[in-house]
């Protein structure tokens, strides 16, 4: 089968891939506040360091250049911080609103390669662009709800996930996949690092087990990612990530009985409408700059 001729194959993946990372997200849930943000992100980053084994060999024979180095220090940087907040988000705000909040980080990478990358944003993508803002206003409807300090981290979490992407596409005609993976885990292991050692409390074998699945199943969604992207075009395979949602709206009112908002689906399901608009617009264009919404996750 050729590349991107299989839709059908494509979603299955696609729909794979939101379980997974749904699964993620249930287990940090559950984890919770037993172990501070900073310390169960830097776990999950060094029990996940067994999956890079494969990628050692590209990183050592690609030879990065001193300017390859300072945009993947960059990108850990970034990156860290968003998982740190994504972290502490976990533990304080619903996981729908975690979810949907997360939609954002590909609007973000629009607006960035507008402003950073000289991209063009002709004025139906800045009316997606504006709706999506609109969709974010929804779930959080300032005035009429209580703000917590995890919805602020969440919409950094989303600016530095959009922030490491664009690095990252920088990179991506340089060196191959395994390589960007590989070093972003490296670099934000050493970015967490000091991070954990300064709240480190001690952890339960439950829990580091409970963390080392939160790394396989986020290795297993970035995998079933790349598959689904391999069978199907973006146009095809974005819209089926509003089942995470779907997902996460029933996981959190089973698992942590939490209650359902109307409102956070709806502000959901209208960013993720306005992304999949701006993926549509780019495919027509013939051109790849926003993500589809699992490229920017843990």
């Amino acid at each position: 089968m050729k590349r991107q001729n299989r839709p059908l194959v494509g979603v299955f993946w696609m729909v794979v891939t939101g379980l997974n990372f749904v699964a993620v997200t249930a287990l940090v849930k559950h984890v919770g506040a037993d172990v501070p943000a900073a310390q169960g992100a830097f776990l999950r980053y060094v029990l996940g360091l067994v999956f890079l084994i494969p990628m050692v060999r590209p990183i050592l024979a690609a030879r990065l250049t001193g300017r390859q180095m300072k945009l993947f220090a960059a990108r850990g940087v970034v990156h860290t911080v968003a998982v740190i907040l994504w972290f502490f988000a976990m533990a304080r705000i619903p996981i729908a609103d975690v979810t949907a909040m997360n939609y954002m980080s590909p609007v973000y990478i629009t607006i960035g390669a507008a402003l950073l990358l000289g991209e063009r944003l002709p004025p139906r993508r800045m009316v997606a662009v504006g709706l999506a803002l609109i969709g974010a206003l929804i779930i959080l409807r300032p005035g009429f709800r209580e703000i917590d300090t995890g919805h602020f981290a969440m919409v950094f979490t989303a600016m530095g996930f959009a922030a490491g992407y664009l690095i990252a596409k920088q990179l991506s005609g340089e060196v191959s996949a395994a390589v960007i993976v590989g070093m972003l885990s490296v670099m934000v292991t050493i970015g967490l690092a000091p991070f954990a050692y300064a709240v480190w409390v001690p952890v339960s074998w439950a829990d580091i087990g409970w963390l080392f699945l939160v790394a396989c199943f986020a290795t297993a969604g970035h995998y079933s990612m790349t598959l689904a992207f391999a069978a199907a075009p973006l146009t095809v395979t974005q819209p089926v990530t509003f089942l995470q949602l779907v997902w996460a709206v029933i996981l959190g009112a089973v698992v942590f009985s939490e209650p359902v908002d109307g409102w956070v689906v709806l502000g959901g399901a209208v960013i993720l409408g306005s992304v999949s608009f701006i993926s549509w617009r780019e495919a027509v264009a013939k051109r790849a700059i926003t993500p589809a919404v699992h490229q920017t996750k843990v």
